[in-house]
């Protein structure tokens, strides 16, 4: 997206500091994936399911950021949950923004329209504006975190992110596009963190996405014309990939293996990423309602799998977890620390 593609700053962890690791989780209705978006679907039965995840962070000490969209910041059941377990202060709330089933419904229901940023800059502002003061209402404090559903940040954004007093975006999936969806396009955009917005004070958290293979120094270069037309027709992508050439991973149990998980993440802190973040969406811990999760036995897999990659990340790799308002302000002090300063005070552990 244009939005993105300017000079950025990057944001680092001060120096020294060890990889860390945050959990962003896209808290929404369940929906099928398959059929058009509907203001109907807004059931969020599986919300109190997300207790067996809670489980796996609290032994490994992790506390997720649940961005949490318009059914669940207003159902009784979700609100209810999700304050026990923040009233703990075992998670963070974030905002996460489907617009189809988010006040004010103004425009047409479509796949473009899906992507917030799509949408002319002051209704996409009311939407913002009106889950944040839904979340205010109902969790008593302000998140500091937005992830666009659908990854759908747009140009108009990053200033409406920062007027309604937001501090964390989580929106950007580096390498890769949505625009035959209609949606943006982040191949050209930083894929670790960077400041950006009025100002340059919003830190950008991206879903941690790298490659992995003997080609994946020069994976983004090449990935793109591998998955093109011409790549895709010669099935390109699924030979680079089986032949260990290249293989694009994003860090989500949804489609990935604990396998993958581990090969991407080695090749992303091999090549000098600090800050990772694994991201899911929370209707895949109820079998059936989306195509990660469709019986008990992938339910337990998948739960498997987080459990092993967290302790792979902390033992093997050496990395700890943070909250994403945690790296923030880490971030933030280390921009603030003068120049040859040898030692900032660390990210605490």
């Amino acid at each position: 997206m244009d939005a993105l593609r300017q000079a950025l700053e990057p944001a680092a962890l001060p120096p020294g500091s060890t990889p860390v690791l945050a959990v962003i989780v896209d808290t929404e209705e369940e929906f099928d994936w398959s059929k058009p978006f509907s203001r109907s679907a807004v059931g969020v039965a599986s919300i109190p399911a997300q207790a067996s995840m809670q489980a796996v962070f609290r032994r490994h000490g992790i506390a997720p950021t649940y961005a949490i969209d318009w059914p669940v910041a207003a159902t009784p059941v979700s609100i209810a949950f999700m304050r026990r377990l923040l009233d703990r202060g075992e998670c963070e709330i974030g905002a996460h923004l489907h617009p189809w089933v988010n006040p004010p419904h103004e425009e047409t229901l479509s796949a473009p329209n899906s992507y917030a940023g799509n949408l002319p800059r002051e209704l996409e502002r009311r939407k913002i504006d009106a889950l944040t003061r839904l979340i205010e209402r109902n969790f008593g404090r302000h998140p500091r975190l937005y992830k666009a559903g659908r990854y759908g940040i747009g140009p108009q954004t990053p200033g409406i992110l920062a007027e309604l007093g937001y501090e964390i975006d989580a929106s950007v999936v580096p390498h890769t596009s949505f625009r035959g969806d209609g949606g943006p396009d982040f191949r050209a955009g930083p894929d670790r963190p960077f400041w950006f917005g009025p100002g340059d004070r919003l830190l950008e958290l991206p879903v941690s996405t790298g490659f992995a293979g003997r080609l994946s120094a020069r994976g983004p270069a090449l990935f793109p014309w591998l998955e093109g037309r011409i790549g895709r027709t010669l099935r390109l992508p699924g030979i680079a990939a089986r032949t260990g050439l290249l293989e694009r991973i994003p860090l989500t149990p949804e489609g990935c293996g604990l396998e993958d998980l581990k090969r991407v993440a080695r090749a992303m802190l091999a090549d000098g990423h600090r800050v990772l973040t694994l991201c899911y969406h929370s209707p895949s811990l109820v079998p059936g309602h989306t195509p990660y999760v469709r019986d008990e036995a992938q339910l337990r897999a998948f739960l498997a799998t987080c459990d092993a990659f967290f302790d792979f990340f902390a033992s093997e790799a050496g990395g700890r977890f943070a909250t994403a308002a945690e790296i923030l302000d880490a971030c933030r002090a280390a921009r603030a620390a003068p120049a040859g300063t040898p030692e900032p005070a660390r990210l605490s552990a």
